[in-house]
């Protein structure tokens, strides 16, 4: 096959002959590097190494802590530049990894990709079988692991996994098992994943447990519902933000719980269009806001 390399520059697109598709892509440098060794009052993180300063506006403080992302927009970002679905897909695949690296390098302490969810099925079986052996690879390289490991990553999966392949099963809990010490961001994989599944499961659930008299219905509140949620191993389990691409404006069965109090950005560039600029963009939008949680804030 082809391989692609192009920094997503419609007139910066040229082919290769390779044996695989391989995209690469440029961003401009957002961040600025210093060696000192405590965090400055503009909001440096430490990244183990030299302090990434953050961009200009952005305040430590008023960083949400966890950042959802509905990617959409893949196949309409190849049809619109005569290329394959596949590659759209694979372009998507790049943009993770460059959010992933973002949001490591801003403190961001969760990030959730909604890759697969579980109405996707319906897609043409050869888009299915692309999106699950792009999945797989991902999952088992021994490169991602590694980088992740270096940059203190955990990586977790949330969704039915009982529909997916055993290789694949058993790639994301190889994967789970090696990263779950690392201390620095949690990547949540959302696969096979539906908002109301989570619900409907978290309350078969605790309808088992009463049946089974291991606990009353008196005992039911809040707390005890979200620890049967997919969610109840993230430290941080309802986004602050949520950002979807491609101009739609909806949740699309997405963390629907979890999602009860968290900020909307809608933007209409599809997803392999993202830039770094573009979820900086996002994160701007967030921090002025004044989250409430159905209260009101006392002016002074």
């Amino acid at each position: 096959m082809l391989s692609l390399r192009f920094s997503l520059s419609p007139s910066n697109i040229t082919l290769t002959k390779k044996n695989q598709y391989h995209f690469g892509t440029k961003f401009p440098k957002v961040f600025a590097t210093t060696t000192s060794s405590s965090n400055s009052d503009n909001g440096n993180v430490g990244l183990g190494g030299p302090e990434v300063a953050l961009p200009e506006g952005l305040k430590r403080e008023l960083m949400p802590k966890h950042v959802a992302v509905i990617m959409d927009g893949h196949r309409r970002w190849a049809r619109q530049k005569g290329l394959s679905v596949e590659q759209g897909h694979r372009a998507g695949g790049e943009k993770m990894r460059v959010l992933t690296h973002l949001c490591s390098q801003l403190g961001i302490k969760v990030l959730t990709l909604f890759a697969f969810s579980t109405e996707n099925w319906i897609r043409p079986k050869e888009e299915v079988g692309f999106l699950m052996k792009l999945f797989l690879d991902t999952a088992s390289s021994q490169e991602n692991l590694d980088k992740w490991t270096r940059n203190d990553i955990r990586v977790s999966c949330i969704g039915d996994k009982s529909m997916l392949s055993k290789p694949l099963r058993e790639a994301l809990t190889l994967l789970e098992e090696k990263t779950k010490s690392n201390s620095g961001l949690h990547v949540m994989i959302a696969l096979n994943y539906s908002g109301r599944h989570d619900i409907l499961q978290a309350t078969k659930r605790i309808a088992k447990k009463v049946n089974n008299r291991l606990l009353e219905v008196e005992d039911i509140d809040k707390n005890l519902f979200e620890q049967e949620l997919e969610t109840h191993c993230i430290e941080f389990p309802e986004p602050d933000l949520l950002i979807r691409t491609s101009g739609e404006q909806r949740l699309s069965n997405f963390m629907l719980w979890q999602l009860a109090y968290t900020e909307l950005y809608f933007t209409n560039k599809l997803f392999p269009d993202m830039e770094e600029a573009d979820f900086i963009e996002a994160l701007m939008s967030f921090q002025p806001r004044q989250r409430r949680y159905g209260g009101y804030i006392t002016k002074t």
